[in-house]
């Protein structure tokens, strides 16, 4: 048993120095460049290798099996009807495909990535009446493994009026890293997405984080890709109406997208941390209020 032991925690420090000890601006950059080569024979073989190390890439369910570029299969479109989008209006749905992380209510302004790595809110997210407004609500982390679907859709019918983006580091979002690097979102690149319901004391707070070899956000609402190579402006206004389940944007490759919800909901009960969860399924639900006795 100690053997075991031994043997997993060598892995995780193999895993940790390869995937974070090493330049990763230059290298995400690089792997960026590289995912654009359009050449159907190099991004074949590509894939091919892509699958020895992500055993679960599945494009059964995508539009198209035929891409000019590793980055055409990274932001792969899913066939019609490939999710099922839960309708139900006291529900918010998942934004995207992913592993849950982290999750829970937030103990005022305190957040947790990993057992006993907490953040505050100010960390993360650089405006206080958002800070103050998502006090005691709810929250949860999304992780977004390279072999997934990349894009990431509306979870609930709303409103969007601007993005702040928050440029930083490229550190590996995976688990062996949120277990070493303390306050790991608070330190990459993000942005962040208030998503208006109609209600001005209930939304939601939408916050992906970028990670290495995946530093590059596209959000259909403005024009701009956000990526180590944008240099501004931070704050960006738009117009933006989506019904649940529609498309937002991508990742080029697959990161973590954390939801904050207001005091207003509750994470679903069918929801876990290790639950592999699907774009358009139950993630939170609307909070039970017991009206007094008349």
């Amino acid at each position: 048993m100690v053997s075991i032991v031994r043997y997993m925690t060598q892995q995780e420090r193999i895993n940790f120095l390869l995937t974070n000890r090493v330049p990763r601006y230059y290298l995400t950059r690089a792997m960026g460049w590289y995912s654009r080569i359009e050449n159907r024979w190099l991004t074949r073989f590509s894939i091919l290798i892509w699958k020895v190390f992500a055993d679960d890439l599945d494009l059964s369910e995508a539009k198209t099996t035929e891409y000019k570029s590793l980055r055409e299969c990274f932001i792969r479109e899913l066939k019609a009807g490939a999710r099922k989008i839960d309708n139900s209006e006291a529900i918010v749905t998942s934004p995207c495909d992913a592993i849950v992380g982290a999750n829970g209510k937030i103990d005022g302004t305190t957040v947790y990535q990993a057992k006993g790595f907490p953040y505050e809110l100010s960390d993360l997210i650089p405006n206080k009446e958002l800070q103050e407004k998502y006090r005691d609500g709810s929250y949860v982390t999304l992780r977004l493994k390279s072999s997934m679907y990349h894009r990431f859709h509306a979870p609930i019918n709303c409103k969007v009026e601007q993005l702040t983006y928050v440029s930083g580091d490229t550190w590996n979002v995976n688990p062996v890293a949120l277990k070493r690097i303390e306050k790991l979102y608070c330190k990459n690149e993000r942005a962040i997405v208030e998503l208006h319901t109609g209600d001005e004391d209930s939304s939601i707070l939408m916050v992906p984080v970028a990670a290495i070899l995946v530093a590059s956000m596209k959000f259909h609402c403005i024009e701009d890709v956000l990526d180590l190579k944008y240099k501004g402006p931070n704050r960006l206004l738009c117009n933006a109406h989506y019904e649940k389940g529609d498309e937002m944007g991508y990742f080029q490759h697959g990161s973590t997208i954390i939801l904050f919800t207001t005091k207003d909901y509750q994470l679903h009960q069918d929801v876990s941390k290790g639950h592999r969860i699907y774009m358009g399924q139950a993630l939170f639900t609307e909070t039970e209020i017991t009206l007094p006795r008349i």
